[in-house]
C-alpha cells in the first residue's frame, strides 16, 4: 500500500507568519530609510521643505511608528500591524503623487534628492509605493489574518485617500516669485518658479 506523504498545517502556517513578518520588517525598514533621507534633506543639506514635503515626512514617520513598535510588541497579529500603517502609507503616497505632479506641469521646482537620484518628491513617490507594496503583501502573507484584519485594512486605504486629500487641499499656496531666486533650487528648496513678466 503506497504511504501518503503528509503535511503539518501547523508549518505552513508558520512559515506564512515568518514571510509576514519578514515584510513586515522589509517595510518598516523602507519607512525608516525614507524618513532618514527626508530628514536628510533638512538637516544635512540645508533645503528648505515645502508644506507637502513636511505631510509626506509625518506620514513616514507615522508609518515607522506603527511598524516599529508593532514589530516589538508579542502577540501582535502582523497582519494587524500592516493594517494599522495603511492610512499612512496610503496618505503619503497620495500627497507624493500630487507632489510629483505639480513639479511635471512646472507648477513648482523642486530639488534633487539624496544622491541626485531624481527629484526629492520621486524619491518620496518611490519610497511610499514600495512601503505600500510591501504592506499589503505582508497583509496577504499572513494567514493567520482575520475578516476583521481584511475589512479593516481596506477602511484603512479609504482613510489614507482621505488623510491625502485633507493634506492637499489644505497646503497653503506657494507665493509667486516677484524677482528671481538668489540661490538655485538645489540649494532651496521646493519653490514656484520665477517667470519674467512679459
Amino acid at each position: 500500500m503506497p504511504t501518503v506523504a503528509r503535511t503539518d498545517p501547523s508549518q505552513g502556517s508558520q512559515a506564512s507568519s515568518a514571510l509576514s513578518t519578514l515584510l513586515t520588517a522589509l517595510a518598516a525598514v523602507v519607512a525608516l530609510a525614507a524618513l532618514a533621507g527626508s530628514l536628510h534633506l533638512s538637516l544635512g543639506m540645508g533645503l528648505k521643505a515645502c508644506p507637502l514635503c513636511f505631510y509626506q515626512r509625518t506620514f513616514v514617520m507615522g508609518a515607522v511608528g506603527v511598524l516599529c513598535l508593532g514589530l516589538l510588541l508579542p502577540g501582535v497579529r502582523r497582519s494587524a500591524v500592516n493594517a494599522l500603517a495603511l492610512p499612512m502609507a496610503v496618505g503619503g503616497l497620495g500627497v507624493a503623487i500630487w507632489h510629483c505632479y505639480l513639479e511635471s506641469t512646472s507648477f513648482l521646482e523642486c530639488p534633487r534628492g539624496v544622491f541626485e537620484i531624481g527629484s526629492a518628491p520621486q524619491q518620496s513617490l518611490a519610497a511610499h509605493v514600495l512601503l505600500l507594496v510591501l504592506l499589503i503583501a505582508a497583509l496577504l502573507a499572513d494567514t493567520a489574518r482575520t475578516r476583521a484584519d481584511v475589512l479593516v485594512g481596506f477602511v484603512a486605504v479609504v482613510v489614507g485617500l482621505l488623510f491625502a486629500f485633507g493634506g492637499v487641499q489644505s497646503t497653503p499656496p506657494s507665493p509667486l516669485p516677484k524677482m528671481p531666486y538668489p540661490t538655485p533650487v538645489d540649494e532651496d528648496g521646493c519653490r514656484r518658479p520665477f517667470h519674467p513678466p512679459a
